[in-house]
């Protein structure tokens, strides 16, 4: 999961397209980049770490330009390191920067392709490099001197025939402007806002509609299914669709986990749908539990607090906030290797005692998925005291991994897969646990938008929408996402010691 940022302006963008990765810097913390034009010529920084961490002020002052595109990054299948920090660059044609969030389910074959037929050079195995080779090589065979908005469009659409997956894609062309697309089932979110300047209308693509908000952007619109949007350098948005079968079936999992909650995904509140997941869950918690022996509803930082807070309302239970946040700490999920993940839960969370001592307390999460963190949880809740510890999860159990784009590990190391309810519950240690039923969850995400007809729900029920995974291609991900293949690969790239990407024109 990554998040994307592209702008067109009419002075220098950095500074802005840096304020917008902070505010994405929840959707990846493994690397981040810009990529800016001026003067014919691009500048980038890019390298691992946190935003305010890889660009300083003397980077700042060398990204010039009135168009850019940024890209923060968390590891998927095992990719990790400065080399695959993105966007990505070739010279030819033009000169084109790129940056991806999602997966290409089909990026092996895709390589083979691009070198045997296309003549095509990769220098890393980062599927984003193999998307932006296959769009250059398609725009390039066009064979414009002066590519117009119809030439990218009609490259974007050979990229469509091309690529399998769930992708999202933000991209700069040297001296022309600023393109975004995304996939025909529309799995990965990308909104498109606009801003009045002094001197004319002003564009920008991104991931999520809170970066918009940051910069004064107005949400213009979702970036649909298969489209894809051009802003030239003289600021003219150009729009087409680019996949003639698109169907809008976005990840819910963006709803339940990733995605801020003050942000707009598809014309549904991410904050709306939150809270209609605690509503739900409360209700069937009171069909299933109708003593209620529950005194307290406590959250587990930060993206179950709306959840938890609905539910203790529907269920009229006292909320409290029992567990304190290291706010220095990242998120749990995308920590890398599991003994990292088990010394972060420590680290980051710690118990209120008054909360717990002698009381039965409903612990409230977003999803389970390895179970390293809510276990450690319920150890502490019962160390600080608590007479019983309950679990809730928002979401279904996550019983199969996701191949679009979530670096979700191999079936075997999910808690939930082929295990019951009741085997998940004693491997976490909890008195009772309850799920979300995932009928109830689609629902909870279509009441913001009634037009969508699905979600891609796979993690939960192993329907992979784009009908191209099978069981050979799971296993083969298992062999990259696992632990050990993790660590392995950091070793690699420890060992190469390789460097991206000082401030400098490419």
């Amino acid at each position: 999961m990554c998040g994307l940022v592209g702008l067109v302006a009419k002075s220098d963008v950095a500074p802005e397209i840096y304020d917008a990765l902070t505010v994405l810097q929840h959707r990846g913390q493994d690397a981040a980049g810009i990529v800016t034009c001026g003067g014919g010529k691009f500048s980038q920084r890019k390298g691992e770490g946190l935003v305010r961490d890889v660009f300083r002020q003397n980077d700042m002052q060398h990204l010039r330009g009135p168009m850019g595109i940024g890209h923060v990054r968390y590891p998927t299948a095992g990719s990790s390191g400065t080399a695959v920090a993105q966007p990505f660059y070739v010279n030819s044609p033009y000169g084109i920067a790129l940056a991806h969030n999602g997966n290409l389910t089909n990026w092996e074959q895709l390589t083979h392709e691009l070198f045997r037929d296309d003549l095509r050079h990769l220098n890393t195995d980062s599927d984003s490099e193999v998307l932006l080779n296959v769009f250059a090589h398609e725009l390039q065979t066009l064979g414009k001197l002066n590519p117009a908005a119809d030439d990218i469009f009609t490259a974007v659409e050979a990229v469509h025939r091309r690529c399998r997956g769930g992708y999202a894609v933000v991209g700069l062309i040297v001296n022309y402007g600023v393109f975004g697309f995304r996939d025909p089932w529309g799995i990965r979110p990308l909104v498109i806002g606009t801003r009045k300047s002094d001197t004319g209308r002003e564009y920008m693509i991104a991931s999520e509609s809170v970066a918009l908000d940051v910069l004064g952007f107005t949400l213009l619109d979702d970036v649909a299914p298969g489209e894809a949007v051009f802003i030239d350098q003289e600021g003219q948005l150009h729009r087409r669709r680019c996949a003639p079968h698109a169907r809008l079936r976005p990840c819910i999992f963006e709803h339940v986990y990733f995605a801020r909650p003050d942000s707009l995904m598809d014309g549904i509140s991410i904050y709306k749908t939150r809270m209609r997941q605690g509503e739900t869950l409360a209700k069937k918690i009171r069909r299933l539990r109708p003593e209620l022996d529950i005194d307290v509803i406590i959250p587990i930082p930060d993206t179950s607090r709306i959840a938890a807070q609905s539910m203790a309302y529907e269920l009229n239970i006292k909320f409290r906030e029992g567990l304190m946040k290291n706010r220095y700490i990242g998120r749990t999920f995308i920590m890398p290797g599991q003994s990292h993940r088990k010394k972060s839960v420590r680290q980051k969370l710690n118990p209120v005692p008054l909360e717990f001592f002698g009381k039965n307390v409903m612990l409230v999460d977003d999803s389970i998925v390895r179970g390293t963190t809510c276990r450690q949880i319920i150890e502490m809740a019962r160390e600080a005291g608590a007479a019983n510890v309950y679990f809730a999860s928002a979401a279904p159990p996550v019983r199969y991994p996701n191949v679009y784009g979530i670096d979700m590990p191999s079936a075997s190391e999910l808690i939930a897969h082929n295990r019951s309810v009741e085997d998940v519950c004693k491997l976490i240690g909890a008195d009772w646990l309850v799920y979300q039923d995932l009928e109830d969850l689609i629902r909870c995400s279509r009441d913001g938008n009634p037009q969508i007809e699905g979600f891609d729900c796979s993690v939960f029920n192993g329907e992979y929408i784009t009908g191209d995974i099978d069981q050979i291609y799971l296993d083969r991900v298992a062999l990259l996402r696992n632990d050990e293949a993790q660590n392995e690969r950091r070793v690699e790239l420890q060992a190469q010691g390789t460097a991206v990407g000082l401030c400098n024109d490419v």
